[in-house]
C-alpha cells in the first residue's frame, strides 16, 4: 500500500522544481492531505443556521468618516488582479479592457487610490503582471512617496488526477498541469513575497482587498472607521441575496456562532434547495474585506504560516477548451473563509451599489452606458438621474460573447439606457449613432444576415423585430 509521503512526493518534486516556495509547498500538502482523506469540503446545513441580521452600513454615524480619513494614510488598496477575461475574448489582463469614459479598470483604480491618498497594491498572476505594471507606469505619483513594490505574485500549484489522485500530466502543453490555488492564496503570497513584512515596516496597518473587476469596491472612510474605531482584525462585506445570486456563495453562521461563508463547490447536492433559498441565507460576499495586517502578521505565525482556509475542491478537465480531457481536481480556497477562522471576525452590511463585478459582456454594456457614472473621486454609480433600480441584460451569445464582436456592432458606442429596465437582444444586430432604449426592450433579427438599427432610433416596451 502506499503511503501519503510517496503519494505526495512527485507533487513536491514538480513544485520544487518550478522554484516554489517551501511555505506553498506545505500549503498544497496541508490540503492535498484532506483530500487523500476523502474530506471535501462540503459544509452540510445541518452544521450551519442562517444569518438574519449585521451591522448596516446605511446606518454608521457621521463621525465614523473622519476615523477613517484619518487613517488613509496608513491604508493599503489591495486588488486582486490575476484574471485574463479569456472567457470575453481577451488575451491580455482583464483590468485593462476600457470601461467607463475611456478609462480601463486599472486607470480608474489608480485614479481612486491618488484621490484617497492611500497606497494602491495588485496581487497579479503571472499572465498579467507585466501588462498591468507597465499601465500603470503613467501613474508615476502611485510611487513618489515610497519604494514599496505596485504588485506581488500569486502562486501556482498542480492539478490532481481525480482517478488514483496522482499528479496530472500533459507533456502536449505543460502549462496546463498548473492551475491557481484561488484567492484564498493571498495570505501565503503576502509572506513569500515580502509584502506583508514590508507593509508593516513601512507603517501600514489596515488593508481592504477587493476585486479589480469590482468597481464598485473603493475605499470607503465610514467603513473604514467602524473597523478601526470597532478594533476588528477581519471584516467581511457582503449584500443582500437576490433571485440572480442563487449560484454565489452565502453567509452563514456555524452552530457555535462563528460566521462561515458557503460557496457552491461546498454545497452538499441534497442541501441545495437551501443553498438557492435567499429569503433563508439572505446575504452573498461581495469578496470585498478589511484586514488588520499587525493581526494578521500574528495568526500566521502561530499557525506555522499555512492558513487553513476550508478546502474548496473543484472538479475540472485538465483542458478546460477539451471536455474528452483528463478529469482533474484543482485544489483551492477561498480569501473569505478566513472569516471562519479568525476569532472576532466579523461581517457588514453593505449596498448593491458597491458590488458591480463585470464578468461578460452583459455585465460591461449598461457600465459602459449612460445608466452609470463616474464620481469626481472615480466611484462608478448608477447615474442619480436613472428612476428604475432593476436592470436585467441578455445578449446573444453568438454574436455579443467576445469583446471585438459586442463593440463592432456598437460601433458608436453603447445605446442610451438610462430609462431602460430590460434589454434582450437576439440575433445579429448591429447599433446606428444616438440609440435610445426605454423600458422593457427585446430586439430580434430572425434573419442570418446582420441587421442595423437607424441612427436617433428611440425604441420604447417592444418587441423590435429587424
Amino acid at each position: 500500500m502506499t503511503s501519503f509521503a510517496e503519494k505526495f512526493a512527485p507533487f513536491a518534486k514538480r513544485m520544487q522544481i518550478e522554484g516554489l516556495p517551501d511555505i506553498v509547498i506545505r500549503t498544497f500538502e496541508h490540503y492535498y492531505k484532506q483530500l487523500a482523506e476523502g474530506q471535501t469540503g462540503l459544509i452540510p446545513e445541518t452544521d450551519i443556521r442562517p444569518v438574519e441580521s449585521l451591522p448596516d452600513v446605511k446606518t454608521f454615524p457621521e463621525d465614523l468618516k473622519e476615523v477613517g480619513h484619518a487613517a488613509l494614510t496608513k491604508t493599503v488598496f489591495l486588488k486582486l488582479n490575476g484574471g485574463l477575461g479569456t472567457s470575453m475574448g481577451l488575451d491580455r489582463a482583464k483590468s485593462l479592457l476600457l470601461v467607463k469614459n475611456k478609462l480601463s479598470f486599472l486607470d480608474i483604480i489608480a485614479k481612486h487610490a491618488l484621490h484617497t491618498n492611500s497606497l494602491l497594491v495588485l496581487m497579479n498572476s503571472f499572465a498579467t503582471h507585466n501588462d498591468s505594471l507597465t499601465a500603470l507606469e503613467q501613474y508615476p505619483q502611485l510611487r513618489k512617496k515610497t519604494d514599496i513594490p505596485l504588485g506581488f505574485l500569486q502562486h501556482k500549484v498542480p492539478k490532481v488526477t481525480r482517478a488514483d489522485l496522482s499528479l496530472a500530466s500533459c507533456s502536449r502543453d505543460p502549462n496546463l498541469e498548473w492551475c491557481p490555488p484561488g484567492h484564498g492564496d493571498i495570505f501565503t503570497a503576502l509572506v513569500t513575497s515580502g509584502m506583508l513584512d514590508t507593509l508593516l515596516e513601512t507603517g501600514y496597518e489596515y488593508t481592504f482587498i477587493s476585486n479589480a473587476d469590482n468597481l464598485g469596491a473603493v475605499l470607503d472612510t465610514a467603513i473604514l472607521g467602524y473597523f478601526i474605531k470597532n478594533k476588528i482584525s477581519y471584516m467581511a462585506e457582503v449584500a443582500d441575496r437576490t433571485h440572480m445570486d442563487t449560484k454565489g456563495g452565502h453567509l452563514a453562521q456555524r452552530l457555535d456562532g462563528q460566521p462561515v461563508l458557503r460557496e457552491l463547490a461546498q454545497c452538499p447536492p441534497e442541501d441545495m434547495k437551501y443553498f438557492q433559498d435567499i429569503s433563508r441565507h439572505k446575504y452573498f460576499n461581495t469578496n470585498s474585506l478589511w484586514l488588520h495586517l499587525p493581526t494578521l502578521k500574528d495568526i500566521l505565525a502561530t499557525k506555522n504560516y499555512i492558513m487553513g482556509l476550508p478546502l474548496i475542491c473543484n472538479a475540472k478537465q485538465l483542458d478546460p477548451r477539451d471536455s474528452s480531457s483528463t478529469p482533474v481536481y484543482q485544489l483551492e480556497t477561498a480569501m473569505g473563509a478566513a472569516i471562519s477562522i479568525i476569532e472576532g471576525a466579523q461581517a457588514i452590511r453593505v449596498p448593491r451599489t458597491r458590488f458591480i463585478p463585470i464578468k461578460n459582456t452583459k455585465d460591461l454594456l449598461p457600465l459602459r452606458s449612460d445608466a452609470y457614472t463616474l464620481t469626481d473621486d472615480f466611484r462608478a454609480i448608477p447615474n442619480p438621474h436613472r428612476k428604475l433600480k432593476r436592470f436585467v441584460v441578455d445578449l446573444d451569445p453568438t454574436y455579443y460573447r467576445l469583446i471585438a464582436d459586442m463593440e463592432a456592432r456598437f460601433p458608436y458606442g453603447t445605446p442610451s439606457l438610462i430609462d431602460c429596465e430590460q434589454l434582450s437582444i437576439k440575433g445579429d444586430v448591429k447599433f446606428g449613432h444616438n440609440v435610445t432604449l426605454k423600458g422593457r426592450v427585446e430586439i430580434v433579427n430572425k434573419s442570418k444576415q446582420q441587421q442595423e438599427i437607424p441612427d436617433n432610433t428611440v425604441i420604447k416596451d417592444e418587441l423590435y423585430i429587424t
